[in-house]
């Protein structure tokens, strides 16, 4: 199975995110496009860009990178209570059209501030039951014609997506990445998704998380391809081990003068939380995992960082591909720098 190595765009509202280079126009087209341009350019396939509300549009951001550049393919992240599944069927057929099949997509069922843009999803159970079915429609317009599905969350009667999606390298639509660690979200990704998407965790946790959804795939029945596997995770690369570990503790150093409240779902996701525990194991897992980012502020793929010189961090990288994991999502800032260091350092590692 081939490897997939992809980074991250940050299309924030605000610079500086994670301790980004605070520049004028940091969410410019100019400036996004750079950073897109330099994916292609250093090795990698593509790139994450994330959802909220009260940041720049995903779908937008993603559009308009993908107008301006030939390889490069947009990771778009999508909420189900944002988007009705008809509509962004409808959507990302037609930018997957417009690409020669360049478009993945991310469904992320995390909390964000559905007020704001009119959205109720309930408790757990109703959240990832709404996701379910969203991730079903959407696969059935892009592989189906005349598709009528009546569920308790969405319905469409008689429905086809035109333009079809592109066909590409074997697959005929874009591949469909999940995340969530809760029982029922991976309920949800053994049988509806194509890629599980895990956080930082440790060797041990990813590879029995592994094994568990394989085996709920096989329990409830899952119809597709085979269940694929992510890592999304901070890798802090530098040309020395020892400089790698300097600038991590320095970094982590910053962050502890910051303030770590700002984040009011911080503790609210079960992946999350599991990331936050890791720090009562020990600062440093396996050969070089650092979980002290996750005490002063880091969220997210920012929980934990693999550190260390690019030989280094391959190593470990390619321990979590022996338990499965082909595709990588790796991202440190300031990010532009980082993706052409990482490009150049890293990416040849993995893929020699």
């Amino acid at each position: 199975m081939s490897l997939e190595f992809l980074w991250y765009i940050p299309n924030q509202a605000h610079p500086g995110h994670r301790g980004d280079d605070v520049v004028t126009d940091h969410n410019s087209l100019e400036t996004l496009t750079s950073h897109a341009k330099a994916l292609e350019e250093h090795g990698w396939g593509g790139a994450l860009i994330g959802t909220g509300w009260g940041r720049p549009d995903t779908f937008t951001v993603a559009a308009a990178l993908a107008a301006r550049t030939t390889t490069f393919q947009p990771l778009i992240a999508v909420r189900p209570g944002y988007w009705h599944p008809a509509k962004f069927a409808s959507a990302a057929a037609t930018l997957d059209h417009l690409t020669g099949g360049r478009v993945l997509v991310n469904i992320v069922s995390g909390k964000d501030n559905l007020a704001a843009y009119g959205d109720s999803e309930g408790d757990q159970a109703h959240r990832y039951a709404r996701t379910k079915e969203f991730l079903q429609i959407v696969r059935k317009l892009w592989s189906e014609e005349n598709v009528t599905y009546h569920g308790e969350h969405f319905s469409v009667t008689g429905s086809t997506v035109v333009p079809r999606t592109a066909v590409r390298d074997g697959r005929t639509h874009p591949p469909l990445y999940f995340g969530g660690a809760s029982e029922a979200a991976e309920q949800v990704a053994a049988t509806e998704a194509d890629v599980q998407l895990f956080w930082g965790e440790p060797l041990d946790g990813v590879g029995e998380r592994i094994e568990r959804l394989r085996r709920l795939g096989e329990k409830l029945g899952r119809e597709h391809a085979p269940l694929e596997f992510g890592l999304r995770i901070t890798t802090l690369v530098r040309d020395t081990t020892e400089q790698a570990w300097a600038d991590a503790e320095a970094k982590v150093a910053e962050m502890a003068r910051g303030d770590i409240s700002r984040d009011p779902n911080r503790h609210a996701a079960v992946g999350q939380q599991r990331l936050l525990d890791l720090a009562a194991r020990g600062e440093v897992l396996d050969d070089n995992l650092y979980t002290a980012p996750g005490k002063f502020g880091g969220g997210g793929a920012g929980t934990t960082w693999l550190v260390g010189s690019a030989e280094d961090v391959a190593k470990s990288l390619r321990k979590y591909q022996a338990l499965g994991v082909t595709h990588f999502l790796l991202s440190d800032t300031p990010y532009l720098p980082e993706i052409k260091r990482q490009g150049d350092q890293l990416l040849p590692l993995l893929r020699g």
